[in-house]
């Protein structure tokens, strides 16, 4: 390929792949703007998969989740039970900003998430603490949940080591069910 030829392509997929990434503000306000602090208080279930780069499936995951608020304050408690027999916790401690984005830090968190939201989403940022192998490795999440409506919300999260997509992670939130919890 000539160096001319090689050029115009290089520029070609940077301005495709620069209008490819979704920002926050591309959510115009609604009526009744998704509430984490609203939809997050009481019991929560959650369905899941961690996809790898190639999108290969590597687990399923069933997540309870308690919500509990006092003020601007929250607690997220979350039980994973991973389809390998894998259960895991995080607790997620929440604070709502006056400006209306929240921060949260958790035992597996690196720093403070930062969650801003706009219409139906909410996008939460944070370095999460992943240990594989009895290695920690610190890898980048880039958290979409997008509220469907009062009772469910739909979420994606790419996570990325060094800029590089690593692995996407979708979940499915509902609150019809918390009862029942991940029990089969």
């Amino acid at each position: 390929m000539n160096k001319l030829a090689y050029t115009v392509c290089s520029l070609l997929l940077s301005f495709l792949l620069s209008g490819c990434s979704t920002e926050l503000k591309d959510y115009e306000p609604i009526e009744k703007p998704f509430d984490i602090k609203e939809y997050f208080d009481g019991k929560v279930t959650a369905w899941g998969v961690v996809q790898n780069f190639s999108s290969k499936v590597q687990r399923r995951f069933c997540v309870e989740i308690i919500g509990t608020w006092e003020k601007n304050r929250g607690t997220l408690a979350e039980k994973f039970y991973f389809d390998d027999g894998e259960v895991s916790y995080r607790n997620w401690q929440l604070i709502k900003q006056a400006n209306g984005n929240y921060t949260g830090t958790a035992e597996d968190v690196a720093g403070t998430a930062i969650g801003k939201h706009q219409g139906f989403a909410f996008q939460f940022q944070y370095d999460l603490l992943l240990t594989l192998d009895n290695n920690t490795y610190s890898v980048s999440m880039d958290d979409w949940m997008y509220q469907i409506d009062s009772l469910r919300v739909m979420n994606k999260t790419v996570m990325s080591k060094f800029g590089i997509e690593v692995a996407e992670i979708t979940l499915f939130f509902d609150k019809t069910l918390p009862i029942k919890g991940c029990q089969p």
